[in-house]
């Protein structure tokens, strides 16, 4: 399986081209994190980008107990 450094530069790779999505797979959809990027996505992309990326690289909740959902 992929290592921690691998997980985050493609969370952050994903926040680059849509930031609602690096976010959701790291913190889930229904968390105050996904909503606000949404907002700011809606708004504006470079303030949802901006957002994704401090959120993804600052907030490093508990990575032991993050849950990756495959796409069948």
């Amino acid at each position: 399986m992929a290592d921690g450094r691998c997980c985050t530069f493609l969370e952050i790779l994903l926040a680059i081209i849509l930031p609602p999505l690096g976010v959701f797979l790291r913190f889930g959809c229904c968390r105050m994190e996904f909503c606000i990027c949404l907002l700011l996505t809606i708004l504006g992309y470079v303030p949802g980008i901006i957002y994704a990326i401090y959120v993804l690289v600052a907030l490093d909740s508990d990575r032991d107990e993050r849950e990756y959902y495959t796409l069948a």
